[in-house]
């Protein structure tokens, strides 16, 4: 049989995925020959973590720090790199390009800092981090996001969905078709970003349990923040971007009809994400185009997603078969 799928969405010619790596790969370049060349002046004991008044309130060894660091730019530039290559919408995928060039340098020069300190020589209990130094730090941070910002570059937008709601696809008998979008969240996205960043520094500075939680709610946030939506002759199946295994999945046969309209995420469920209220739920990662399915339950399960209308009617076009006798 014949299979194809309709509405393809535009397509990122720009390698965003090495694009949001390269800044990390850089910091640990400079971080790793910085080391090398004062190692021979850093202490046993090196002052790593600073009070909010500048004095040392944390201590690591060089090679503990050294190895810290590093493993938390490799992580953080492998796993943005990844989450952007796996096909974010324009604007969600520029804005962690931007995301990542922030994070890494802020990370490099507080790092190399560090290490410049230390060498300096002298008690690191006397080591002091200046304010100044962390507002230079965060201005850089925020020159080199703004770079990522026009190295990721702009892409065409969507096509627009047309006016009304497809009832049902016109497919020839016999044929198959499926459909496929991403919808993201820029917020959730950015809030991973945040939260991984924040269980890097915690490991390096504070213990790794702590540090640990915070990278697996970064994780955990950093899943939900994307989700591929499927539809084709099974029914409906959510799958985040970042792993092969379905978030949730309704089979044809619990579906009674679809429809298409726009949702106000915060108006009609209350705010966003994975919304279960008394007689409906849905994922809804933003406002507006979405689709809706009523239930044999007689519940609603609806999602937020462009070009629904033809993921509804494509829906309905394999109820009407598998009511028909056709789909089994």
């Amino acid at each position: 049989m014949k299979r194809f799928t309709p509405f393809a969405g535009p397509v990122n010619t720009r390698p965003r995925g090495w694009i949001a790596a390269l800044p990390f790969i850089l910091v640990t370049l400079i971080l790793g020959a910085c080391y090398a060349c004062v190692a021979g002046r850093l202490p046993e004991r090196l002052a790593t973590h600073f009070a909010a008044d500048g004095r040392p309130d944390g201590y690591s060894s060089p090679q503990g720090f050294l190895s810290a660091c590093l493993a938390g730019l490799l992580v953080l530039g492998v796993g943005l790199g990844l989450f952007v290559r796996r096909g974010l919408p324009a604007r969600a995928g520029r804005w962690m390009v931007a995301m990542a060039y922030f994070t890494a340098v802020c990370l490099g020069w507080a790092s190399v800092t560090t290490l410049l300190g230390n060498a300096r020589g002298g008690d690191p209990v006397g080591l002091r981090l200046p304010a100044w130094q962390v507002a230079v730090m965060l201005g850089a941070g925020l020159v080199a996001g703004a770079l990522g910002w026009l190295l990721a570059g702009a892409e065409p937008e969507a096509s627009r969905p047309q006016g009304g709601t497809v009832r049902r696809l016109d497919l020839p008998a016999g044929t198959r078709a499926g459909w496929s979008r991403t919808v993201s969240s820029p917020l959730m996205a950015l809030l991973a970003a945040a939260m991984m960043c924040a269980g890097v520094l915690l490991g390096m500075f504070a213990g790794w349990v702590g540090g640990a939680v915070m990278l697996l709610g970064g994780l955990t946030v950093a899943v939900h923040c994307s989700v591929r939506v499927t539809v084709d002759r099974r029914g409906l199946s959510l799958t985040p971007t970042l792993l092969p295994v379905p978030l949730h999945r309704i089979p044809l046969a619990k579906v009674v009809e679809a429809t298409s309209r726009r949702i106000g995420a915060l108006a009609e469920y209350g705010g966003w994400g994975y919304r279960i209220q008394p007689g409906r739920s849905g994922l809804l990662l933003r406002s507006g185009e979405g689709m809706v399915l009523r239930l044999t339950s007689g519940r609603e399960f609806v999602v937020t997603v462009d070009d629904s209308a033809t993921a509804a009617a494509l829906l309905n076009t394999y109820l009407d078969r598998h009511r028909s006798g056709e789909g089994s």
